[in-house]
């Protein structure tokens, strides 16, 4: 499996559950506070994980493609 597909894996997963936790939560399964802090938690756990995976990828991304930034401080001295 490549690891683009692995990713890809994960973040559909992470996503799957933080759905479910929020249908468990409108559908009226959560019976008492203490419930709904712990699904609360593994709420922002997935969004958490899932935006670290993003935020690496991008940086992965932006390191692998050329710019078309011209740094003008390297120019030489002018004739």
């Amino acid at each position: 499996m490549h690891d683009i597909e692995l990713i890809t894996k994960i973040q559909r997963q992470l996503k799957d559950l933080y759905q479910n936790i929020g249908d468990s939560m409108v559908g009226g399964t959560v019976d008492n506070m203490e419930k709904y802090k712990y699904m609360l938690g593994q709420a922002h756990a997935y969004q958490y994980i899932s935006q670290e995976i993003s935020n690496l990828l991008n940086n992965k991304e932006q390191k692998d493609e050329q710019g078309t930034v011209i740094d003008l401080e390297k120019r030489g001295p002018k004739a």
